[in-house]
């Protein structure tokens, strides 16, 4: 019987995966994807990450990249891809886990095949992404119009011809509406708020990562006070100068989609009637119903201390917000690994002292 299944391979499953193998743990990751790095892939061509190489090292192998370059997202798939051939993890693709339940101590995970494996623990590090969220107006919208999540989103050559609103004031929606209305012919209307904080990629000369370092901003906890008032905050959009954006001729702000009907657009300055294409960067919602008798908070999440849940033997990691602001980025996740890691053996080693 394995030590442990992995559910997820991605940069979370890939550092819980370096830890379990240094502690000889015998495990196996499982991957819903074809080819590892594919949750990146899967996002849109432009992608580049926030952080500068020196702030993206995997622990056992650094981020092949000059230092102070901001790698794209076919350069962090490829990077997965050499980190699980230089460690050798056991990995499966094509295999999507439909439950796990736990029963005399142990684990069962079911797949989609119906394989279902036996395990003594289990870490899930599927990451935060897991349902593309689209407001319940989107089903009222005419086929005529294309529709197309974020999640979906690739680049413009998929929009129709004609007007496109992109809709969603964070990140992934100001760099999709600063790509889509690249193109100076299409008229381009942004629904979502326009009074949002930026933050430029570096200041003075440092990068934007190095003041968070120097400062401790990454390392505050989510329990702490600052921790707090950050986690509950709106987040800031990094490195895209939003008021350039809405300051194109193209682009028409019209406030918050409320409602629609066929091809009629309802939103908060005016209704739209001429809309070819949407898409909806209006973020995901967490999906852990596959995981029997898990308990979850108001907002879908595992109840759980650091990646610890209440259910012995099940881990979390990759969740937003796991420990601190560092847990979601690539070369954050480290710590909640090590963490992780001390919790298991010093499990491991209570059980050793009490047979």
């Amino acid at each position: 019987m394995l030590d442990f299944i992995v559910v997820g391979a991605a940069q979370a499953g890939l550092s819980i995966a370096y830890q379990l193998k240094k502690m000889n743990k015998s495990f196996l990751i499982l991957d819903k994807e074809e080819e590892i790095g594919a949750s990146w892939l899967n996002r849109w061509d432009s992608l580049t990450l926030f952080t500068p190489t020196q702030f993206n090292h995997l622990e056992g192998m650094d981020f092949p990249a000059p230092k102070g370059h901001y790698p794209d997202k076919y350069e962090v798939a490829d990077y997965f891809k050499k980190y699980v051939e230089k460690f050798n993890f056991p990995v499966q693709l094509n295999t999507l886990v439909t439950k796990i339940k736990k029963e005399d101590q142990h684990f069962f995970v079911t797949t989609e095949s119906g394989e279902v494996l036996e395990t003594k623990q289990v870490v899930i590090a599927t990451g935060p992404f897991h349902i593309p969220y689209t407001p319940p107006c989107s089903k009222s919208i005419a086929e005529e119009i294309f529709q197309i999540h974020s999640n979906f989103y690739k680049n413009p050559s998929q929009l129709q011809k004609g007007p496109a609103m992109v809709v969603g004031a964070g990140d992934s929606g100001f760099q999709i509406l600063d790509e889509v209305s690249a193109d100076w012919s299409r008229k381009t209307y942004y629904s979502g708020d326009t009074d949002v904080k930026t933050l430029p990629q570096e200041i003075l000369g440092k990068t934007l990562w190095w003041w968070f370092t120097k400062t401790g901003f990454l390392s505050f906890s989510k329990k702490s006070w600052i921790g707090r008032k950050i986690s509950h905050s709106k987040q800031p959009v990094i490195g895209t100068d939003v008021k350039e954006i809405l300051n194109r001729s193209n682009v028409v702000s019209v406030g918050r989609t409320n409602d629609a009907h066929k091809t009629e657009i309802e939103t908060e300055n005016e209704t739209l009637t001429d809309v070819k294409n949407i898409i909806w960067a209006t973020g995901y919602r967490p999906n852990f119903n596959w995981i029997e008798g898990l308990e979850l908070d108001t907002n879908g999440y595992p109840r759980h201390h650091r990646g610890v849940s209440k259910m012995k033997g099940l881990y979390f990691i990759g969740l937003p917000w796991l420990h601190t602001r560092g847990s979601a980025t690539l070369g954050g996740i480290k710590k909640d690994a090590h963490y992780l890691a001390k919790k298991i053996k010093k499990k491991a080693d209570k059980i050793l002292t009490t047979v």
